[in-house]
C-alpha cells in the first residue's frame, strides 16, 4: 500500500501518528498543545500549528491520513512539493487562525486535527483535477469532485452556524477556503481550465453563507 506513496506524504503521516499517540499516551503533552482559545489569547501561538497534529482518537487519525493518502498524490503531481507544502501548511494554520476569530468569545473552545490542512489539500485537488470521480462505500456510484466539494461546504457550513455538534467545522471550512485560494494564487491557469468547478464551489460559499448566517 505505501510502496508507491511519495516519500513527503509519508512523512507527513508518520509525524502526524507519533504526535497524536504520544498525545493519546500523555495528557499534560495533549492538553499542551492542542488548539484553545484563551491559551492563545495569552500568546502560545504555537498551537495553531501543534494542535495539527494531535487528534482525538485513532478512527480521527485514520480518516485525516487516508484523506490524506488519496488526494495528496494528486497535489504532488500537478503541481510540485514545494506547493504542496505551501498548500498543506498554509490550509492548517489559516483553518485555525479562522477558527480562532470565529470563537474568539469563547475560551473554553478547544480542538484539534489535521483536517484544515487535509481540507486544504482535497479541495486543491478538486480544482487541478476537475474530472475527478469520488467513490463512497455508502454510496458507490462514481461522485464528481466538484459535487461533494459543494455538498461537503455546505454541510460545513451549516455545522459552524448550528454548532450542535463536537466536530471542528470551521477549521474545516478554513482550510477548505485555503486550499482554494492558495491553489488559485499558485496556478492561475485553473481559473480556466477549472472554470465550471471554481465558479460551483465560489457560488456555494456564498449563497450557503447568506442562508446561514442569516438564520
Amino acid at each position: 500500500m505505501f510502496e508507491r506513496l511519495h516519500p513527503l506524504i509519508l512523512f507527513i503521516i508518520i509525524v502526524n501518528i507519533l504526535f497524536s499517540f504520544k498525545g493519546f499516551k500523555n495528557d499534560y503533552f495533549f492538553e499542551k498543545y492542542k488548539f484553545n482559545i484563551k491559551k492563545i489569547k495569552g500568546d502560545e501561538w504555537i498551537r495553531v500549528l501543534s494542535s495539527g497534529f494531535l487528534h482525538v482518537d485513532n478512527n480521527h487519525l485514520f480518516l485525516n491520513m487516508l484523506t490524506l493518502y488519496f488526494f495528496g498524490e494528486t497535489v504532488i503531481n500537478f503541481i510540485g512539493i514545494i506547493d504542496f507544502i505551501i498548500i498543506y501548511f498554509g490550509s492548517l494554520l489559516l483553518g485555525n487562525i479562522i477558527s480562532f476569530y470565529f470563537h474568539n468569545s469563547n475560551d473554553y473552545y478547544s480542538a484539534v486535527g489535521a483536517s484544515g490542512a487535509i481540507m486544504g489539500i482535497l479541495f486543491s485537488s478538486i480544482l487541478l483535477d476537475p474530472e475527478m470521480k469520488l467513490i463512497f462505500i455508502f454510496f458507490p456510484i462514481p461522485l464528481p469532485g466538484y459535487v461533494f466539494g459543494a455538498g461537503y461546504l455546505i454541510y460545513t457550513l451549516f455545522g459552524m452556524t448550528s454548532q450542535n455538534d463536537s466536530i471542528g467545522h470551521t477549521a474545516h471550512f478554513g482550510g477548505a477556503i485555503a486550499g482554494i485560494l492558495i491553489t488559485i494564487l499558485l496556478d492561475p491557469d485553473i481559473i480556466i481550465t477549472s472554470f465550471f468547478t471554481l465558479t460551483l464551489l465560489l457560488t456555494t460559499i456564498i449563497i450557503s453563507g447568506i442562508i446561514f448566517f442569516k438564520k
